[in-house]
């Protein structure tokens, strides 16, 4: 396996991949909204069916992302970043990447022991319709949790890109995630 050497920069790859799961989660988060409230059993089924499309998209990309970010790490922090804040950037993305496996796993078991069958982008069944109504509440109530959790961590997460773009001394920083031109050549 490759050393992850510091790098000043993420590979487009892993750029593309972030961005990608970003606008995945969002729109499924947007979706899981509708689970709310009252819905027709067709409404429910075909949302339900949109969700999981969307989170087995995600367990996906989630997938490349890891062993990318394995392979070849990620950029250094600066070395006059506060340490409060490296300690807080480098907590802060194993949590979210905790919770996005915790999410993308408890899904998963959720429609494995749904009542109906969940098939993702209509090509595969993550259960037969018959899954346990203890089990399905209790990964349920994991996923949800997770969801909370999520967004909170989201929140944080922009508002810290946000604070960086705003310092001049660091906005590169948030710039590295957002410019798809780098001088690096490596996935």
């Amino acid at each position: 396996m490759p050393d992850p050497a510091p790098r000043s920069d993420y590979s487009k790859l892993q750029k593309i991949l972030h961005w990608l799961i970003a606008a995945a989660i969002m729109a499924d988060l947007v979706i899981a909204q509708k689970f709310g409230g009252l819905m027709e059993d067709w409404d429910r089924f075909e949302s339900r069916s949109d969700h999981a499309s969307l989170g087995t998209l995600v367990l996906v990309l989630f997938g490349i992302r890891l062993v990318l970010r394995i392979r070849h790490g990620a950029p250094k922090l600066p070395l006059d970043l506060p340490s409060w804040q490296k300690t807080l950037a480098h907590t802060a993305h194993a949590v979210l990447y905790a919770l996005i496996g915790l999410l993308l796993v408890s899904g998963v078991a959720s429609a494995m022991n749904a009542d109906s069958v969940v098939s993702p982008f209509g090509l595969f069944s993550y259960g037969d319709g018959n899954g346990g109504l203890r089990s399905f509440d209790l990964f349920r109530t994991v996923h949800e949790l997770a969801t909370k959790l999520i967004i909170a961590v989201i929140t944080i997460h922009v508002a810290a890109a946000l604070f960086h773009l705003a310092n001049k001394r660091h906005r590169y920083l948030t710039l590295r995630m957002m410019r798809f031109w780098t001088r690096e050549t490596t996935l």
